[in-house]
């Protein structure tokens, strides 16, 4: 009998890594739920197994704004042999907030530390295994420099600061394809989905709810270019809806992949 494969999702409790993780948890994985908030996250696995009372799937607690819960999660790994990693977890903050190490919230939790739980995690994924990550359309509006930490709490804009973090981890994820050729790594955009995200703590939310909402997306199918970034053998690929290309030149040769690499080690050893 196989030996049933192990995934990581982040940010399972709710929307696409909820849905994720029962596709997957149905499809024969175990899941592993790494959830800010474990009570929601149980409530995600016990309608799981009563969909798929055989579904092997747990639940960890991970705060992506803590290097310290980073590493305690990575730490309750050892020994584990993790096939696949997929980067679901994300932010977009409603006003500026600065995290315990100083770093502006989006940016802390998007990028430095989903990279940082990625770096812990690959040396556990074996050869063939995969990675994905999460990015934006919002990408393609972006601006970013070496100086983003520089920003100040005046220039915040929800979204400017939200696709900032997301240009970052688009970056990263190019390099981590070059320096992990034995993994399949790429990104996934899952378009507008009816989740929290959409979200703007803005006096027209409840117009958007009403008139927005029921036209975009749901969870399952912004889940399902990740379940096929998941599936796919290869690097450096862009998936949204259901097909995929790869990532485009401007961002995979920008010097800033390497320059982005460089500073971003100073952050993971913190």
């Amino acid at each position: 009998m196989p030996q049933m494969k192990n995934i990581i999702i982040t940010g399972a409790s709710g929307s696409i890594g909820a849905a994720a993780s029962c596709v997957l948890a149905q499809q024969g994985w175990h899941v592993i739920m790494a959830c800010r908030d474990v009570n929601k996250g149980e409530k995600v696995k016990a309608e799981i197994l009563c969909k798929c009372p055989t579904a092997s799937v747990e639940v960890r607690e991970l705060e992506m704004s803590s290097p310290e819960s980073i590493r305690d999660f990575a730490e309750g790994l050892k020994g584990t042999t993790v096939n696949a990693l997929f980067n679901n977890a994300g932010i977009k903050a409603h006003k500026y907030v600065e995290t315990a190490q100083g770093i502006e919230q989006n940016m802390a939790v998007n990028y430095i530390g989903a990279a940082m739980l990625t770096e812990l995690i690959v040396p556990l994924i074996p050869a063939g295994g995969s990675v994905v990550n999460m990015v934006s359309l919002t990408v393609r509006f972006a601006k970013l420099d070496m100086n983003w930490r520089e920003r100040k709490p005046e220039e915040f804009s929800q979204l400017g600061f939200y696709s900032t973090s997301k240009l970052a981890f688009l970056y990263y994820s190019i390099g981590l394809a070059r320096r992990c050729p034995h993994l399949s790594v790429n990104v996934s955009d899952p378009g507008i989905v009816n989740s929290n995200m959409i979200t703007m703590g803005h006096w027209y939310d409840p117009l958007a709810d009403i008139f927005f909402r029921p036209f975009i997306k749901t969870p399952e199918q912004g889940a399902e270019p990740s379940l096929n970034a998941l599936n796919y053998v290869g690097s450096l690929q862009y998936f949204v809806g259901r097909k995929h290309s790869p990532i485009a030149g401007k961002y995979v040769e920008s010097p800033l992949v390497e320059q982005l690499w460089q500073q971003l080690g100073s952050y993971l050893r913190t």
